[in-house]
């Protein structure tokens, strides 16, 4: 039990194991800036505050449990073993009762309990993420995002003025509760990127609204609100307080998950999440919101420390949420500073280890990565593990594919990151569209040259037609059919030319880093921080 005398009456009794109506050997109580936890082992009870923070209005009981039902129905579709119920609190404060007879004069979601060192926030702070973690969250989200409801063209939600009014409205709360002149002026600087960056943006927004990409999702998936379970990742605590701030573009969601991955110095697998996402749905339109959303993310964390700040009276706390602030606050600066972006693509045969290194190398720079054998198999109807009848491998298919390529090139290119294309581009033709589309847009340009014997290639190809595993249908005829149309590289593309091989993939990844500037979000790992 960790109760103290600034909690409020019904807080204390709530501390004592008697007031539950099943076996409790310990209390715990957790405080948010809008709610009260308390975990007896079994069972978690959670409590809303009764704050009005503008965004948020919990001021009444009768808002208090209808709030407490829509927190029910939400999570239930993401995580419905842990939300059970909701409960009256009958009695007195200083004696309550959960479900007893009378007037219920608070209300509680009653949770199954479930470890607190597997929360993905703990796990990130011990350096203990895994990549197989981050599949699972992206499969997952994607998923969810796939079945949930679509907000009507004709409602407010996700129109770009419902979308400026929260990307300001973080300033409003920041800028009142701001002593120091150097971060007064870091958020005007943010303030002033966020008006300019809506005004180019404003477009895109209404057209993602009228395409259907704002739905009702999560809308507070940072990593404290992640947990595995029985080694299965499992979502909670999604956002029922305010509808507005959950019927978002789907992208905001994601930016969300990033924005807490990079303030822990997890840019690898924010960018691992960002493709694995973009590769099951197809949403590279996305990206164009992408920056905007992830200084917005950052913004809503840093208003939220400094909201906590005024609940703190203990000082060694209060300067440990006053530090957050900062990370948070420089998160969001960084994002509005994008570097330098580039386009990478690869060469070479099927089962050369192109998909393997374009993956890693997308994760070490910051990168998005389109893979041919998806975005060919989804030009067709396919997705990317699902076998084909052979329609999509024909030359007039892979002239689309290539073309395909491109305009998503374009559109990561323009939408500031660094593109890598994964595929064998044997053809002059297919390298030189692309070198074109580099020189258009002013950015590096690298051709990743892979060089494999053809007996390797050979097992390669033959293992993973066994695993049926993976997105390529490459087969050995595919294989000897590559080997006797492919065209060498011409003169003038050899400056170009970045040779790889399996003894200096470590440079390259390094070289290619360092040469395309793709530093898109400059921070200091977490470690460093603390």
């Amino acid at each position: 039990m960790n109760a103290t005398p600034s909690y409020p009456p019904l807080i204390h009794a709530l501390c004592h194991a008697d007031v539950y109506p099943h076996p409790v050997a310990s209390i715990r109580v957790i405080e948010t800036h809008i709610s009260w936890v308390l975990l007896t082992g079994q069972y978690a009870y959670k409590i809303k505050k009764p704050v009005n923070f503008g965004f948020l209005d919990f001021s009444t009981l009768e808002k208090r449990h209808f709030y407490c039902l829509e927190e029910l129905r939400l999570n239930r579709r993401l995580s419905s073993a842990l939300y059970l119920d909701v409960l009256p609190i009958t009695g007195t404060p200083d004696k309550p009762t959960f479900g007893g007879a009378g007037q219920a004069f608070e209300y509680a979601v009653k949770m199954r309990q479930f470890p607190a060192d597997q929360l993905l926030g703990e796990l990130a702070a011990n350096g203990q993420l895994d990549a197989a973690c981050c599949d699972q969250i992206a499969d997952k989200l994607a998923d969810f995002h796939g079945l949930i409801a679509r907000a009507d063209k004709a409602s407010s939600y996700g129109n770009s003025s419902t979308i400026r009014h929260w990307f300001v409205e973080n300033f409003e709360q920041i800028n009142g509760l701001l002593k120091d002149d150097s971060e007064q002026q870091q958020m005007k600087t943010i303030q002033a990127w966020g008006d300019n960056t809506w005004q180019g943006r404003a477009a895109l927004m209404q057209w993602r609204k009228q395409q259907g990409y704002v739905r009702e999702c999560h809308g507070d998936l940072h990593l404290g609100n992640l947990t595995l379970i029985d080694k299965q990742i499992v979502l909670f605590d999604g956002i029922e307080f305010n509808a507005e701030l959950r019927w978002i573009d789907v992208i905001s969601d994601i930016a969300f998950l990033m924005t807490d991955l990079l303030r822990f110095g997890y840019r690898d697998y924010a960018y691992r999440i960002l493709n694995r996402y973009l590769q099951i749905t197809g949403d590279y339109a996305g990206l164009g919101m992408l920056p905007y959303y992830l200084t917005y993310r950052a913004l809503v964390r840093a208003k939220l420390a400094l909201l906590r700040m005024t609940q703190l009276s203990d000082v060694d706390t209060y300067q440990k949420t006053h530090d957050e602030y900062g990370v948070f606050a420089q998160l969001a600066e960084s994002f509005t500073a994008r570097g330098k972006p580039c386009l990478i693509i690869t060469h070479g045969y099927s089962g050369s280890g192109k998909s393997t290194f374009a993956a890693q190398l997308a994760e070490k720079i910051g990168a998005i990565y389109l893979r041919s054998d998806i975005e060919r198999k989804r030009l067709f109807g396919y997705i990317a593990n699902e076998q084909t009848n052979g329609e999509v491998y024909t030359q007039t298919a892979s002239q689309q594919t290539y073309q395909r390529l491109a305009e998503l090139a374009k559109i990561v290119i323009q939408a500031g990151f660094c593109a890598i294309v994964d595929a064998t581009f044997l053809a002059t033709v297919q390298r030189q569209q692309f070198k074109q589309l580099a020189q258009e847009d002013d950015v590096a340009f690298f051709i990743l040259d892979f060089n494999v014997l053809e007996a390797v290639l050979s097992a390669r190809i033959s293992q993973r037609q066994a695993q049926e595993n993976d997105a390529s249908e490459a087969t050995l005829e595919v294989l000897h059919l590559q080997m006797q149309s492919a065209e060498p590289f011409l003169l003038n593309e050899l400056a170009d030319v970045v040779q790889v091989d399996a003894d200096n993939r470590l440079n390259i990844l390094e070289k290619i880093g360092c040469q395309c500037k793709a530093e898109p979000f400059k921070i200091k790992p977490f470690a460093e921080r603390s």
